[in-house]
């Protein structure tokens, strides 16, 4: 990776993120997992910074807000369902006792086989997010984690693509089928996981990662954590990158614009905490939700920042 401002990755390495700490250590500098000081970061994960506030909100039951009661959807956006999210972007996985009690409640509610009648009937979205979580927590190989993503090939369009909603044709909003697969390891690919990356990743890369309808949604524009459903340009950039695609030359308008959002000091800002709809959406909430933030809008992100030059290395890595 080319040599990055000293400034910033000391930044990055400060402990009061153990999860930023972490990956910065791994992605960013190549240390092994099995690195003394990698290793440490990754065993503070649950004890301080953001992963540590969120798991002291966790109920004795496993899971966090729930309303209607029992709900691991709801509300929006500090419910189970968002919170485990983030948890799993961070690092945490079932060698920690709260993620297995969460866990537990996603196999119980939404993954309960033969019916597997809730997450399984709900919109691709939340399918491929329940997906991506629960690999990540360590869960990639149970036959119920697997039916998840047969759903998730079967929902891909004739152009690549997927939806949330009822469409014929796909849309970039719905990336999450896209970065469950990137959460796989490649040794778990199967021919047609394969053949359905190499379609959908043709679908984003036909569109350059911003192009649709011949609009500029401007949320697209804008830099976000947590991402939720939502998307922009930098998650298109994250997935892409780490399915392989960093040496596709179409890549190039949305990295000029990474590129550009550089502050002068080699930071990126969090542009703005979801929901961030604009003009153009054809949806809105029907009740403004209380965002979840790990950090101030408006000001220099270390979770942006990580995530862009994640996406940097991994370009360098394919030139």
């Amino acid at each position: 990776m080319k040599e990055q401002p000293e400034p910033v990755i000391r930044w990055l390495l400060e402990e009061d993120q153990p999860s930023v700490r972490y990956f910065a250590l791994v992605e960013l500098l190549g240390q092994s997992e099995g690195d003394s000081r990698a290793r440490r970061a990754l065993d503070n994960v649950s004890k301080k910074g953001w992963a540590a506030d969120l798991l002291k909100r966790q109920r004795p039951d496993g899971r966090w807000a729930s309303k209607p009661p029992g709900s691991l959807y709801g509300p929006k956006y500090s419910a189970t369902n968002w919170v485990a999210l983030v948890l799993s972007d961070l690092g945490l996985d079932n060698g920690n006792a709260q993620i297995r009690k969460a866990a537990d409640q996603f196999f119980r509610e939404w993954l309960a086989i033969p019916s597997m009648t809730n997450v399984f009937n709900d919109e691709v979205c939340v399918v491929g997010n329940t997906a991506r979580m629960m690999t990540r927590f360590g869960y990639g190989d149970d036959v119920r984690v697997r039916k998840l993503f047969d759903r998730l090939l079967e929902d891909q369009k004739e152009d690549g693509g997927w939806h949330c909603f009822q469409s014929e044709s796909g849309t970039l909003d719905c990336w999450e089928a896209l970065a469950a697969f990137a959460a796989l390891p490649r040794s778990k690919w199967t021919r047609s996981i394969r053949a359905s990356v190499e379609r959908g990743a043709e679908f984003y890369l036909e569109r350059k990662l911003l192009e649709e309808d011949g609009k500029k949604y401007l949320p697209w524009f804008r830099f976000h954590y947590p991402i939720h459903y939502y998307y922009d340009i930098l998650v298109g950039l994250d997935v892409l990158t780490r399915l392989g695609y960093g040496g596709d030359r179409r890549l190039g308008p949305a990295l000029e614009i990474l590129n550009e959002k550089r502050r002068g000091d080699g930071t990126w800002m969090l542009d703005k905490v979801h929901p961030d709809i604009g003009a153009g959406a054809n949806y809105s909430l029907r009740k403004r939700p209380v965002p979840l933030a790990l950090e101030e809008e408006g000001e220099p992100s270390k979770w942006i920042t990580l995530t862009a030059l994640r996406v940097l290395k991994r370009v360098e890595e394919c030139s």
